[in-house]
């Protein structure tokens, strides 16, 4: 997958004001689809009106007693990738650094690669193809009792990006795969360099960014190595296109931006990446065995002579596998890491807009951990999560304070918080859902380019948000399309009661006569006791004109109940 750089990109396009389409099923869809098409313009109007932005100007991190069943389900949806009410009263009773704890001591379930291996995907047949990609992706995400490290393992996916389109070259796809997000787990509580290390090293990434097979230049043939890791492991990976103060606030030299990198620091660091390629000693071109092993160093194609980057000589004549780690010290080194990725992870876990000193209290830790370690993602996680500023109730009235839901993580909360499960264990019941128009609109390592489903800095253009100047990454994809097509999927998938995948509704069912109790409950579950009375009151309307006669009726009424809360705007708006 051919990268580019972000200073030639054309703005994207303003994306309408979204609306529903109705369809047929439960007879509350009107009211869910009236709900929906509210939501995202409420959820605009509510991120882009001005006011105080950042919340809490204390610098520690928060200390609290035993929260409510409502901050429990609000810490866990940042945190978390369920808010059952096991999952809530596991909170209350150990506390949000407890829980956290917990989470970081847990060990790693089965990874992609194992799995893959154990349903057979890595028989010939398959070398041709990604199948079992999305299974097993979908499996660690709803299925994994390791949530938070599911959780950390996404939002890297989607700073360090590759995506199945771009490994079409790659003979099984599904393994490579599988072996990159391996290589997210199993770094996500630890060392970002060292992430960055594997990552470099990884089939999957040197397939999708070019350089697997790079050679040095070849004056005779006019060739130079190919520049597309280079410019991305800077621009994306690690210091961005800017020189930012720790606040993550743009540098200013007498008074203008300064780039971090010029085109001849992207050339000299590109000789770096000369070299590597598969591991042909191992395995053979019909089993994956190439491709879920770091690739090597064929020192005949790696470039000898020095390499000069962003102030850093590499001498002439050091070799491939010590000229990387010496390129991954220097951008390690550099001062924007720190606050270029700590606002990125802000963004994936709590808030899309975050205050400079909330990134500057994140871009600190990432500098120094307390044990004068750069890099440490678990102390920047705890950070990020506990800082007063992700956990003050104050960010609840801060109209710049917040997160769209991206779809994803929608669907899998609903999925974890109900006990959705594969009955045959190996879940082929989901698939790819990148379909805007019928599915979500986004799908686990199915972005379209190395820039993400969307950008950090995104601003949604001619709209409320844009003229407030607020990023809002996730509203990149969202359209009328997606929107629609989000409601559409969602109440098709939570009402399913056969085949490999559905959810368990049982703790609910004692509720379902009473639908004042139903969306109370609901309102804690999903929307951390978000969803304000007068909209409940307007829900329970709606649900009161569904009988519970019959088991039909008692069916309807909750995934109708379901339907309009997670197409509430409380719920898609995470505060």
């Amino acid at each position: 997958m051919v990268g580019q750089d972000h200073r030639t990109e054309a703005t994207i396009a303003a994306t309408p004001a979204p609306t529903v389409a109705a369809g047929s099923s439960p007879s509350s869809r009107a009211a869910a689809t009236t709900t929906t098409s509210t939501a995202a313009v409420a959820l605009a109007a509510a991120i882009a009106t001005p006011g105080c932005g950042g919340g809490a100007s204390v610098g520690t991190v928060a200390a609290t007693g035993t929260p409510s069943r409502a901050q429990a389900s609000r810490f866990l949806s940042q945190a978390s990738l369920s808010t059952s009410a096991t999952e809530i009263e596991r909170v209350r009773t150990l506390g949000y650094a407890g829980w956290l704890d917990e989470q970081f001591a847990m060990p790693r379930s089965q990874g992609h690669v194992e799995w893959l291996r154990s349903q057979g995907y890595d028989g010939e047949e398959y070398v041709n193809s990604q199948a079992g990609a999305n299974n097993t992706l979908w499996r660690k995400l709803i299925g994994s009792p390791d949530m938070l490290r599911q959780r950390m393992a996404l939002a890297l996916s989607e700073i360090v990006v590759i995506g199945l389109s771009g490994l079409a070259a790659t003979p099984f796809r599904a393994f490579a795969a599988g072996y990159f997000m391996d290589i997210l787990e199993a770094n996500a509580f630890g060392s970002y360099r060292t992430l960055l290390l594997q990552v470099s090293k990884s089939p999957a990434m040197g397939a999708y960014l070019t350089y697997r097979g790079n050679q040095k230049a070849n004056a005779g043939r006019g060739s130079i190595p190919d520049e597309n890791y280079a410019r991305e492991i800077m621009q994306l990976f690690t210091i961005g296109l800017l020189e930012l103060n720790l606040d993550g606030t743009v540098k200013l030299v007498n008074g203008a931006p300064k780039e971090t990198y010029t085109q001849e620091d992207v050339s000299g660091l590109a000789r770096v990446f000369t070299g590597w390629n598969l591991n042909t000693a191992i395995g053979s071109q019909t089993n994956p065995d190439r491709v879920v092993n770091p690739m090597v160093m064929n020192a005949a194609l790696h470039e000898t002579g020095s390499k000069v980057f962003l102030g850093t000589t590499i001498p002439a004549n050091t070799s491939g596998e010590q000229s990387l780690e010496l390129a991954l010290d220097a951008l390690i080194s550099h001062a924007n890491v720190g606050p270029f990725i700590g606002r990125q992870l802000i963004q994936r876990f709590v808030t899309s807009h975050p205050s400079p000193a909330y990134v500057a209290r994140v871009a600190s830790v990432f500098n120094n951990n307390g044990s004068g370690v750069k890099g440490d993602l678990k102390a920047v996680l705890r950070q990020v999560l506990l800082d007063e500023e992700a956990r003050s109730d104050k960010g609840l009235a801060d109209p710049q304070f917040g997160k769209l839901r991206e779809p994803v993580l929608r669907f899998v909360h609903w999925a974890r918080t109900f006990g959705a499960t594969s009955a045959n264990g190996r879940w082929d019941g989901i698939g790819d859902l990148s379909d805007p128009a019928t599915r979500l609109g986004q799908s686990p390592l199915r972005s379209s380019s190395v820039f993400n489903f969307f950008r950090p800095g995104y601003v949604p253009p001619n709209s409320a948000i844009g003229d407030a100047a607020i990023t809002a990454p996730e509203f990149q994809i969202t359209t009328e399309s997606s929107v629609a097509g989000y409601v559409n999927f969602m109440q098709t998938a939570l009402s399913r009661t056969g085949g490999d995948f559905k959810a368990d509704y049982s703790a609910l069912a004692p509720l379902v006569s009473d639908s004042a109790k139903l969306l109370d409950e609901l309102n804690v579950l999903l929307a951390a006791g978000q969803v304000p009375a007068a909209t409940l009151a307007t829900l329970k309307a709606a649900l009161d004109t569904i009988s519970t006669a019959n088991a039909t009726g008692q069916n309807n009424r909750l995934f109708a109940a379901l339907t309009l809360v997670l197409a509430a705007p409380e719920y898609i708006t995470l505060k």
